[in-house]
């Protein structure tokens, strides 16, 4: 299969220069390369949630669903307990998984759903031209916040860590093949996923030269050692910030699916017609 198969004939609306499409051009490699490497094209489903990020669902020809702000987690493991056989991929931005969507994001690790959760981080609200969100540094100006943000900005990957994300990750927009290979990984690995992906706003916070002499690559290591390299960066602005990309940690453990497919699965697979309620009595 081709890159270019995936193309659809939607006009793309992000700002010209927009590190958006570089992680459009590794997601459509991604699964492109996947494909090839024998995964049916059909089985790759995609959702995305509300913000700048949220237009690349309307770019890439697959099967897929819009979701709302902070709920592409749920919706994804609702297409994975529907049919297992699916690769389901999110895309989501930071103000979207981190402060809407931050429960969602928390929980559909902690129950290592099947599913691979991409975060645009630029660290602002940009669809709605420029707002402090959970990863935003102190002291930041912003249409919200003209004096200054007066909030701290948390770690998302020592959350995620914590949470019980069985794949951790991080890479650089415009470091497109090692963004395409980190993606490919993060899709065929049996778990939840995490792959956040520092994403520059040209437009309302501009990152690119910050990001791009302070990053340095690390392989899987051990829960301790990602935990610490981790924190060595904690998005703020820093002269002295090391910013790691790569992954950070990876393990096999039974996932949700795993774990409800012998309480739902031999009564309705391969069937494919899932009783709903049995699914919901379930997380009662």
């Amino acid at each position: 299969m081709k890159e270019e198969e995936l193309n659809t004939p939607v006009e793309i609306t992000w700002c010209p220069g927009c590190t958006n499409f570089a992680i459009l051009t590794a997601a459509k490699r991604a699964i492109a390369e996947l494909v090839n490497e024998g995964f049916p094209k059909e089985n790759f489903v995609i959702s995305s949630g509300i913000g700048c990020h949220a237009k690349i669902y309307d770019y890439i020809n697959t099967n897929g669903f819009y979701s709302i702000h902070g709920r592409v987690p749920p919706t994804l493991t609702g297409m994975k307990l529907a049919n297992p056989e699916l690769k389901v991929i999110g895309f989501a931005g930071d103000g979207d998984a981190y402060a809407e969507g931050i429960e969602h994001l928390i929980h559909a690790a902690r129950m290592n759903a099947d599913i691979t959760m991409v975060i645009h981080n630029n660290q602002i609200f940009a669809l709605t031209t420029g707002q402090p969100t959970p990863t935003t540094e102190e002291g930041f100006k912003t249409k919200a916040t003209p004096q200054g943000n007066p909030y701290p900005p948390f770690n998302p990957i020592v959350l995620m860590l914590e949470a019980g994300a069985t794949f951790v990750a991080r890479e650089y927009a415009l470091d497109i093949n090692n963004l395409t290979e980190t993606l490919k990984e993060a899709i065929k690995h049996r778990g939840f996923s995490f792959v956040e992906v520092l994403q520059p706003c040209i437009s309302f916070h501009d990152t690119r030269e910050f990001i791009s002499r302070r990053i340095y690559r690390i392989q899987p290591m051990s829960f301790e050692d990602a935990l610490r390299v981790a924190r060595e960066w904690d998005y703020s602005p820093r002269e002295d910030a090391r910013i790691a990309v790569g992954v950070f940690y990876r393990e096999e453990r039974p996932t949700l699916e795993d774990k409800l497919r012998p309480k739902v699965w031999h009564r309705v697979y391969p069937e494919r017609s899932v009783n709903v309620k049995e699914l919901w009595d379930l997380f009662l």
